[in-house]
């Protein structure tokens, strides 16, 4: 039986589509390598906009579902991790290899309200306000990774007040705000660098840089996303994965 978008429901229209065609895909109705229907098919069978078909398909392209071919269309992929392998249970709020030692600098720590599809990324309404911080992260004075953290503001707004060049955020939301994580998807890819980024990193505008993306979750509910640049001449990002029994 196909499942429907229920207008009644108060979750957004693109995430129920996103839920719907993420079932279709981990179910198998859709195979790997496989071709998806088009937008407009899409838009026709589930009765909903383009900008809806988009969001929801940029969400299962960002998550590995999903990949799309210029000229060709939108296919199904293996996902990159293998059913079966899982995040080790420790998590850090930078994945650099051991032994590195860095100091933070804190540039920003301000709420403002949801950008560049924030809104969508901590799946929180257009007008809820987030908390913004920015760090950078420093080796012997030298200047490595930028670091920006949005969070929505209901989840701690104890964070704005809190010595972040210091402590850790995780340790701020599990013991000052009882938010425990329990699960964080992470995107690795590759950024160029814009003016701001290019002066703090000590690099050129339009340098490429690894890009580590997270989404850290308590539960279902994503407490928050966290995008970070680091230089690719210095240090490595670590990523542990365990078989579950």
């Amino acid at each position: 039986m196909k499942r429907i978008i229920n207008r009644e429901d108060s979750q957004k229209l693109y995430v129920q589509l996103f839920e719907i065609l993420k079932e279709k895909i981990e179910g198998g109705d859709w195979a790997v390598d496989s071709q998806i229907p088009t937008e407009e098919n899409l838009c026709k069978t589930y009765e909903v906009s383009k900008a809806t078909v988009r969001l929801a398909i940029s969400e299962l392209v960002r998550q590995g579902y999903l990949r799309r071919l210029q000229g060709k269309g939108t296919f199904v992929c293996k996902r990159i991790i293998p059913e079966g392998l899982a995040m080790v249970a420790s998590f850090k709020e930078l994945m650099l290899e051991a032994g590195v030692s860095f100091s933070t600098k804190v540039l920003a720590q301000t709420v403002m309200m949801p950008i560049d599809y924030l809104d969508i990324k901590l799946d929180i309404t257009e007008d809820e306000h987030i908390i913004y911080i920015k760090r950078l992260r420093l080796v012997d004075n030298e200047p490595i990774l930028l670091q920006e953290t949005y969070m929505p503001h209901h989840i701690c707004p104890l964070t704005l007040e809190e010595d972040l060049e210091n402590n850790s955020l995780l340790d701020v939301l599990e013991n000052k705000c009882g938010i425990k994580i329990t699960s964080v998807h992470d995107y690795i890819g590759i950024a160029y660098l814009n003016d701001e980024e290019a002066r703090l990193l000590d690099m050129k505008k339009g340098d490429a840089a690894m890009l580590l993306e997270q989404l850290f979750y308590s539960g279902e509910n994503k407490i928050k996303y966290t995008r970070s640049i680091k230089r690719p001449d210095r240090f490595k990002f670590f990523i542990e994965l365990q078989r579950k029994q």
